[in-house]
């Protein structure tokens, strides 16, 4: 009997051969999914700045080479024994959640977030500076068909957060909400928080990004290298949440006292140097500081729905994989307008 030949084409991958190590481009066979698993054709994939944990090492036990992205717009390309909620043909993203056990304690209240064996695209399998990846079903997101792979794509990571950050403060229509830094994440921040109908006084360095944070949605703009950000929240009344969006721990602690009665701090800016705060400027006022981390598959499909409902878009620049390197390198400059995003 003869035996039948089936040639794959190679994929192009950008992949991190260590820590510390630059973007490398190779050619490697296309992956096949296993039980359980999906394959994405990936169109787009985000650049976050959460991919230096994987470029630098900086994530406990990552193995290299590896490759990053966890802001993934694809098509289903294949699925795997025991997948029945997918189908080829279908559109569908990888956010931050890349997978959860289902087991642990967490996972059997519901808190799928929070689970204790949580996978991470990029960090724990190969994420989407590639052509294909393979992930599991459970970490996939339904992409509308009015978003655009590149329009999705941020909203995977740097939409959810906002957008989920925002809908769980506690901020009724009418409060004042304050975004802390005109950016990456800032820049969409100050769109949903428009959009939930909220009061919103965008913060920012220099009196270069007024007019767009009014065009974003913002109401009111504090230049913090001008004015004391925190004594200017104080005359509009004080925010009942100010969502820290910048990476600079020192600019969150100078923001509390901005922070009205039962004012919540809620951070999203992930910096490795502390917060100062004293116990008596949580007790007046009680006031709050809360984190947070993205969301389920299922949140990021109710980012998509809404974005595509109210018109948030994210600000992005578009690189070739091939360019991987280049766009890493121009989303750590901070000079990015303001989403870097790979295409294939």
């Amino acid at each position: 009997m003869a035996t039948t030949r089936v040639a794959i084409a190679p994929m192009k991958v950008a992949q991190v051969p260590k820590a510390g190590g630059d973007f490398e481009i190779v050619e490697r066979e296309i992956p096949k999914p296993g039980p359980g698993q999906v394959r994405i054709k990936v169109q787009a994939c985000g650049v976050c700045h959460s991919d230096v944990l994987t470029k630098e090492g900086l994530w406990p036990g990552i193995q290299y080479p590896r490759v990053p992205g966890h802001e993934v717009a694809g098509i289903v390309d294949e699925v795997g024994a025991g997948v029945t909620e997918w189908k080829t043909g279908q559109r569908a993203g990888v956010g931050w959640h890349g997978g959860h056990d289902g087991t642990c304690l967490a996972c059997r209240r519901g808190d799928f977030g929070n689970c204790q064996n949580m996978k991470i695209a990029g960090i724990s399998y190969d994420g989407g500076y590639q052509q294909y990846m393979v992930a599991p079903m459970e970490a996939l997101t339904a992409i509308p068909e009015s978003l655009s792979d590149t329009e999705a794509a941020p909203l995977l990571c740097a939409g959810i957060t906002t957008f989920n950050a925002l809908r769980h403060s506690g901020a009724m229509p009418g409060d004042l909400v304050a975004v802390q830094g005109i950016g990456g994440l800032g820049h969409l921040g100050i769109q949903f928080a428009n959009k939930f109908g909220y009061k919103v006084a965008a913060i920012g360095r220099g009196s270069e990004n007024a007019s767009l944070a009014r065009k974003l949605g913002a109401s009111v703009y504090i230049d913090s290298k001008a004015t004391n950000a925190a004594e200017a929240l104080q005359k509009l009344g004080g925010a009942q949440v100010i969502l820290a969006t910048a990476p600079n721990s020192k600019a969150m602690s100078e923001l509390i006292n901005g922070l009205g009665p039962k004012g919540k701090l809620m951070v999203i800016g992930a910096a490795f140097d502390p917060i100062e705060v004293t116990p008596v400027q949580l007790i007046n006022g009680s006031r709050t500081i809360q984190g947070w981390a993205s969301g389920t598959p299922t949140d990021a499909e109710d980012t998509l729905r809404f974005a595509e409902l109210t018109g948030v878009r994210p600000m992005i620049e578009t690189y070739p994989l091939e360019k991987a390197a280049e766009a890493y390198a121009r989303m750590m400059s901070g000079s990015a307008q303001f989403r870097v995003v790979l295409t294939m």
